[in-house]
């Protein structure tokens, strides 16, 4: 990595990481809004992104879907607020569609849901996770883990990288790399697993590897998203880190699998 992106990087990362740390300690309305902000910059990309393969879903109804699903997960035994997720948005996407590109209407209603799928409904997963018991060092840890197992994959990767990996879909990536990943990853679930939840050590191990391959997962169906539209990055909003798809793609898989490990082990 070059000096001066690094350094873009590092400050960044310095200006992000206490907010981020702050609004998850707050929890609640703080966090709610910066999930809302988080998927309203995400569907703007994605449906910049989707634009770039001739395809023009309304940003302005993907925005509504996406919303409705988080405050969806906020308020989940608001019967009316169910009523409109499942129904209100995908008429007026479906109306806007056909009325809008009748030459690819069922081609763009489908990149339409799969965006409001991809991230509304992972994204309101953060709310879930968040709203658990000890629901901060659940959060806490899907967050460190998942940047610490994409760093340790991006430097080891950098340094002793050689034998691709998926290189139709993301070339830079090597197995060296994802080895790296898998190590920093799993060692950092099982420290503040042992260290904020009491977990076992071997649930530590169970939900490390479950981590690693959502962050991977995460990551490659990102790539294939950019790989389609000829970009490098879904955006330019975050000084050396691209757009936000590209700061959140890990997490959107992370976030649910370790919401649904919390629920499993109680």
């Amino acid at each position: 990595m070059e000096v001066r992106m690094l350094v873009k990087r590092v400050a960044s990362a310095a200006i992000l990481i206490p907010i981020v740390a702050a609004v998850v300690y707050l929890g609640s309305y703080p966090f709610l809004g910066v999930i809302l902000l988080v998927a309203c910059l995400a569907c703007i990309e994605y449906a910049a992104l989707v634009r770039l393969r001739g395809l023009t879903p309304s940003r302005g109804v993907l925005i509504l879907l996406v919303v409705l699903c988080v405050l969806e997960a906020q308020w989940p035994t608001e019967a009316r607020l169910r009523a409109l997720v499942a129904g209100v948005p995908a008429l007026l996407l479906t109306i806007e569609v056909f009325y809008k590109n009748r030459t690819q209407a069922l081609m763009t209603w489908g990149v339409g849901v799969a965006g409001t799928l991809y991230i509304g409904g992972l994204l309101g997963h953060f709310i879930r996770l968040r709203a658990l018991e000890h629901g901060m060092e659940w959060m806490i840890l899907a967050l460190v883990s998942t940047w610490v197992c994409d760093t340790g994959a991006y430097f080891v990767g950098v340094r002793w990288g050689r034998r691709r990996f998926f290189p139709a879909i993301s070339p830079k990536k090597t197995w060296e790399g994802a080895l790296g990943g898998l190590v920093s990853g799993v060692a950092t679930v099982v420290v503040l697993g042992v260290w904020l939840l009491q977990l076992p050590v071997w649930q530590g191990l169970l939900l490390g590897l479950c981590v690693v391959l959502g962050a991977t997962f995460g990551d490659l169906a990102e790539s294939v998203i950019k790989r389609q539209a000829g970009v490098k990055d879904s955006g330019h909003l975050i000084p050396g880190h691209g757009g936000m798809l590209d700061r959140i793609d890990s997490l959107l898989f992370v976030v649910p699998i370790v919401y649904y490990f919390a629920i499993l082990v109680g």
